[in-house]
């Protein structure tokens, strides 16, 4: 937010300019109250603004005018024009196809919390949405404020009667897979990935331990297929069927945290706890890199209902 400055001329003859006007409108004060109008509901705030034209008419779609115009407070996150323009052409989808989801007001929902939460007061964190299912705030290195792992706030504290609302970049919604999920349904797309992760998992009998729910918070860098076929080469193995299952639990745990931590959360220099007591992983976020691992950019933050995975390019054997 931007501080606007003053010189003092300019400043003292503000303040002379209130003090008049404070002296000529004193004995109004009562009628002035009278006269001055509601501020809107969120619901109308939204409503004015031109860019917010998609969301206003979701949420009247949805059938949640009546509940957005409540007492509240909410805090409503709200994804512009351009953020549903974009989510919609990520996803092959027009806006006729997003207005006519069943889930639509589950979609709208998600965006929404209970109180009135100012930027000031946001810190990384769940956030318990409109329904139930919780989002995930994180503040990244230059405390840019972001949802999910993929979407940015904007712009901050948009004033309602009953609310604030904080303006997103993009449409958030809630993960419904988990790790194990996503690894497993990867493996079976039209460009299979994790194959060889997920028969490691299976092998080591670490796939319930990567299937829960937004009760468990676990990150996992997750190698590429071609990440565990250089391991093979270099262990002079044909496959992960004759790695020793002891070193295979160590190396698959190790590259499991837990805490659910989004590529925004990490620091540079960090040092983070693994599922492999003792050992812990080094973050080179210059060079992208957890130990010697390369972070694949465009891998990561795949948000799941039990944690969030992201991609590297190569297995990382624990010393």
């Amino acid at each position: 937010m931007k501080n606007l400055k003053l010189n003092a001329w300019r400043y003292f003859s503000l303040l002379l300019a209130l003090a008049v006007t404070v002296g000529f409108s004193s004995c109004d004060d009562d009628d002035d109250d009278d006269m001055m109008p509601d501020p809107d509901d969120i619901v109308d705030v939204l409503e004015d603004d031109p860019s917010f034209t998609t969301l206003s008419a979701a949420i009247e779609v949805a059938g949640l005018e009546g509940a957005l115009s409540g007492t509240g407070p909410f805090t409503v996150f709200a994804p512009n024009d351009d953020a549903f323009g974009d989510f919609l052409s990520d996803n092959g989808l027009s806006a006729d196809d997003i207005l006519g989801n069943a889930s639509l007001a589950d979609i709208l929902s998600y965006h929404v919390a209970a109180g009135s939460v100012m930027a000031a007061d946001v810190s990384a964190g769940p956030v318990t949405s409109l329904t139930e299912d919780p989002f995930y705030v994180s503040i990244d290195p230059n405390n840019g404020v972001w949802i999910n792992g993929n979407t940015q706030v904007i712009a901050t504290d948009k004033m309602a009667s009953n609310g604030v609302i904080h303006t997103l970049d993009y449409v958030i919604t809630a993960p419904t897979q988990s790790i194990a999920e996503i690894a497993v349904a990867s493996t079976q797309a039209s460009t299979p990935e994790f194959t060889q992760l997920v028969a490691a998992l299976t092998r080591a009998g670490l796939v319930d331990a990567v299937s829960g729910g937004f009760e468990d918070n676990l990150t996992v860098f997750a190698p590429t297929d071609a990440a565990f076929e250089a391991l093979y080469d270099a262990l002079g193995v044909d496959g992960v069927d004759d790695i020793d299952l002891d070193l295979l639990t160590d190396v698959l745990t190790y590259h499991v945290v837990p805490a659910r931590a989004f590529s925004q959360d990490l620091r540079d220099g960090a040092s983070l706890p693994t599922l492999l007591e003792g050992e812990n992983l080094s973050v080179d976020l210059p060079g992208l890199m957890i130990n010697d691992s390369n972070l694949v950019p465009s891998m990561l933050n795949i948000h799941a209902t039990n944690g969030v995975i992201h991609v590297i390019d190569q297995v990382i054997i624990p010393e």
